[in-house]
C-alpha cells in the first residue's frame, strides 16, 4: 500500500493503489489518533448494550454459572486479541486482520474475511442507529424514531469524515462514561454485598449457592451461558484498525492490547459476580437490564434511568466506532485491488469516499430494520450472526503462518507476543470448533449460524471466481510475453 500522487485540482487528495513490503507501516491516511484515544477505545470498544442489557439471556440460562460463561468467553477473546495484537504491532495496517489474513493465506482470505466485516458492521450499525433512536423517542416522543436515526446518522458522519481525531475524541469520551459507569457499579455492588450502603445488609453467598447451586443447569447451562455472551466481546479489533492512525503504531496497538485485555475481562466478570451475589439468578428475565434490577435493589434511585443514558451512550459509541472501523476496512480493501478504486481517496487524512460508501448502506439497513424488522433485516441480521467467529478463526489460522514468516525475517519486530505460541492458538482454534459445533445443536443459535454459514460461502465463491479470473489473466498474458520474445 503506497501513496500515488495527489488528484489534478486535489492538493489534500491522494490514493493508494500499489502492494508495499509488509513490514512497512506507512499509511496514507491522518495520524491523529493519541495513546489515550486507543486506550479507552480498546476498553470501551467491547462494553456496549449487549453487556448491559443482552447479559440478562446469559444469566437466565446459566444461573450464577455465568460468571465461567464469562470466563471462558472472554478467555478466547483475550487470546484472539493477542494474537491480533501480536500481528498488528509487526505489521500495523488500517485493514488489520484482513491484511494479515491476506499475506498469510493469499487474496482470497484477505477479500472473504475483509468483506465480510465489513458487511457485519454495517448491519449491525443498524441495529445500534435504531436501538438509540428508540431510547431517544421515549425521552422526547415529539421526534419520530426515524427523525432521530437520521440526526445519529449525520452527526457521526460528519465526526467521521473530519480529522481522525475528532472520531478519537468521541471514542475516547464515549467510553470513560461506560468505564466510569462500570467501576461505580462494581464499587456500589461490592458495598452493597459487604452491607455497607445505607439499609443493606451482608448477602453473603446465600444467592451463589441456593437457588439450584452455582450451577443450577449444569455444565450444559455454561455452555448455553456461553453462546450467549461470546458475541458481546466483539468490538475489540477496531482498535487494531485505528493503531495504524497513530503517530507509533508499533507501540501503540502493543500498549493498547495489553491494557485492554486484562481489564475488560475483570468488567465483564466482575460485574457477573456482583449481580449473580446479590441477587438470585431465578429474578433474571432476558431483555431486562440486570444492572437495573440491581440498582433498584439497593435503592438507588431513576436507576432505570440511569441505565438507559448509559445504555443509549454505548449505542452511539458503537455506532461511531462501526463508522469508522467499516470505512478503513472498505480503503484497505480497495488498497489491495479488493474494492472500487473510487474508494481510494484521501482527503485530510480521511477516506472520505469509503466513509460515505459505509454510511450510505449503513442508511439501507436502517431502512429494511424500520420498514421490516422481522423478515428482510432479520435474514440480514441472522447473515452476520456469527461472522465475528469466522474472523476470529481467520485470525487465529494467520497468526500460525506470520508468526514464522516474522521470526524469520524481522524478529526484531515482535515487541507483543503471542503466550505458549503454538498451543495455545490452536486451542483456541479447538475451543473455536467448539462454539460453530454447539451452535449447530442449539436451536436459537443454528439460523444464525446456519445463514452466516451461507453468507461466508458466497463470498468465497466469488473470492475464488476473482482468483480463477486473475491467475487466468495472468497466464495469458505471460504467455503473450512468451510469444512476443520468440
Amino acid at each position: 500500500m503506497h501513496d500515488a500522487p495527489a488528484g489534478p485540482g486535489d492538493p489534500g487528495a491522494t490514493s493508494a493503489t500499489t502492494a508495499r513490503d509488509p513490514f512497512d507501516s506507512a499509511e496514507p491516511l491522518g495520524h491523529g489518533l493519541k495513546q489515550r484515544h486507543l486506550t479507552m477505545l480498546g476498553l470501551g470498544g467491547v462494553i456496549g448494550a449487549g453487556l448491559f442489557v443482552g447479559s440478562g439471556a446469559g444469566i437466565a440460562v446459566a444461573g450464577p454459572g455465568i460468571v465461567v460463561s464469562y470466563l471462558i468467553a472472554g478467555t478466547l477473546a483475550m487470546l484472539v486479541m493477542r494474537m491480533l495484537g501480536e500481528m498488528s504491532a509487526a505489521m500495523p495496517s488500517s485493514g488489520s486482520f484482513s491484511v494479515h489474513a491476506e499475506r498469510a493465506l493469499g487474496r482470497w482470505a484477505g477479500f472473504s474475511v475483509g468483506w465480510l466485516y465489513w458487511f457485519l458492521l454495517v448491519v449491525v450499525l443498524a441495529v445500534e442507529a435504531t436501538g438509540a433512536a428508540q431510547i431517544a423517542n421515549g425521552w422526547v416522543p415529539s421526534v419520530p424514531q426515524w427523525a432521530w436515526v437520521l440526526v445519529f446518522m449525520l452527526v457521526f458522519t460528519g465526526a467521521n469524515l473530519a480529522a481522525v481525531k475528532h472520531f478519537g475524541e468521541f471514542e475516547f469520551w464515549f467510553a470513560a462514561l461506560k468505564v466510569g459507569a462500570i467501576v461505580l457499579f462494581l464499587v456500589l455492588g461490592v458495598l452493597a454485598i459487604l452491607g455497607l450502603l445505607p439499609e443493606t445488609e451482608p448477602v453473603g453467598l446465600a444467592h451463589l449457592s441456593g437457588d439450584g447451586g452455582f450451577l443450577p443447569n449444569g455444565w450444559s447451562g455454561v455452555i448455553s451461558g456461553v453462546l450467549a455472551v461470546v458475541f458481546a466481546f466483539g468490538g475489540l479489533e477496531v482498535v487494531t484498525i485505528a493503531a495504524a492512525e497513530s503517530d507509533d503504531p508499533a507501540r501503540s496497538v502493543a500498549r493498547a492490547v495489553r491494557s485492554a485485555v486484562y481489564r475488560i475481562l475483570f468488567f465483564y466478570v466482575g460485574s457477573m459476580l456482583v449481580i449473580v451475589t446479590l441477587l438470585p439468578w431465578t429474578a433474571m428475565r432476558p431483555g431486562l437490564s440486570p444492572y437495573v434490577a440491581v440498582l433498584d435493589g439497593i435503592g438507588i434511585p431513576s436507576a432505570g434511568q440511569i441505565m438507559n443514558i448509559v445504555v443509549f451512550v454505548a449505542l452511539l459509541s458503537a455506532l461511531n466506532a462501526n463508522l469508522y472501523g467499516s470505512s478503513r476496512m472498505v480503503f484497505s480493501l480497495a488498497e489491495r485491488g479488493e474494492a472500487p478504486r473510487a474508494l481510494l481517496k484521501v482527503a485530510r487524512g480521511v477516506p472520505r469516499r469509503a466513509v460515505l460508501a459505509s454510511v450510505a448502506f449503513g442508511f439501507v439497513s436502517v431502512l429494511l430494520n424500520l420498514k421490516w424488522p422481522d423478515s428482510v433485516f432479520l435474514y440480514m441480521l441472522n447473515a452476520v450472526g456469527a461472522v465475528l467467529l469466522f474472523v476470529w478463526a481467520l485470525i487465529a489460522v494467520s497468526q500460525l503462518r506470520l508468526r514464522r514468516l516474522i521470526e524469520r525475517e524481522a524478529p526484531e519486530r515482535l515487541v507483543l507476543r503471542m503466550w505458549g505460541y503454538p498451543w495455545l492458538t490452536w486451542a483456541a482454534l479447538v475451543a473455536m470448533a467448539a462454539v460453530f459445533t454447539l451452535m449447530l445443536f442449539d436451536d436459537t443459535a443454528r439460523p444464525q449460524l446456519l445463514w452466516s454459514s451461507g453468507a461466508a460461502a458466497l463470498v468465497l465463491l466469488v473470492a475464488g471466481v476473482r482468483e480463477w479470473r486473475l491467475r487466468r489473466g495472468a497466464d495469458a498474458d505471460a504467455a503473450g510475453e512468451r510469444t512476443d520474445g520468440q
